[in-house]
């Protein structure tokens, strides 16, 4: 029997593929966009990383999410670093959300605040996501636009408080299989994964139609 982890992964496999193909993400790492294209995407994850770990703190003693709440994943401080130097010193007033941003992170703070099993599903989809393939989005973006490496600019996928990403990987995956939910809210935590996939996808789709080829 596959251990829920691996259940998760599978079922959520073609939404995952779907985000990672999009056009927009495709015309970003292929250096077809410019840094103006790469810091409106960044200010989208600000949106969405806000809403994950602004409820943090008040989960971190709940019995299925508590175990999640690793102060050594938080991106919220990166991110406002990263966005000082993309955008200057007064980015937070000209910070804007898309449609499907706002969508995204109403959904992550709704499931943070009524439903704790929900928001371990928006948890890994995101930084999982990050620990693995944002590595290739900083190391094009440092290349592309001639940020320093794991410097301003590209500091979000940089955890520097995690020494081997690849055990952090597997021991997170062991808390997913550990996770306290019985088999129906297993299943909801599952849709939840597709339902974070697609968000995120919708967000890359909006930023494709703002900064089309050429722009």
């Amino acid at each position: 029997m596959d251990s829920f982890s691996a259940v998760v992964r599978t079922a959520s496999h073609a939404q995952h593929m779907e985000a990672e193909t999009s056009t927009f993400m495709g015309d970003l790492l292929g250096g077809r966009l410019g840094v103006a294209a790469y810091t409106r995407y960044t200010e989208q994850l600000w949106f969405v990383y806000e809403a994950l770990e602004a409820g943090a703190e008040r989960l971190s003693a709940d019995p299925v999410a508590g175990p999640f709440i690793r102060p050594e994943l938080f991106r919220l401080p990166a991110l406002e670093r990263d966005l000082a130097h993309l955008r200057g010193p007064g980015w937070r007033a000209e910070l804007s959300a898309l449609p499907a941003t706002r969508a995204y992170a109403a959904r992550v703070r709704e499931c943070a605040e009524r439903w704790p099993a929900g928001y371990v599903a928006h948890h890994y989809t995101r930084y999982l996501g990050d620990l693995s393939g944002g590595q290739i989005i900083r190391d094009r973006a440092e290349r592309t636009w001639g940020f320093a490496r794991k410097g301003d600019g590209v500091r979000f996928y940089v955890f520097d408080r995690i020494a081997n990403p690849a055990a952090f990987k597997r021991s997170y995956r062991e808390l997913l299989d550990d996770v306290r939910a019985d088999d129906l809210e297993r299943q909801r935590i599952v849709a939840e994964c597709k339902r974070a996939f697609a968000l995120n996808t919708a967000v890359l789709g909006a930023l494709g139609e703002e900064f089309p080829i050429g722009a």
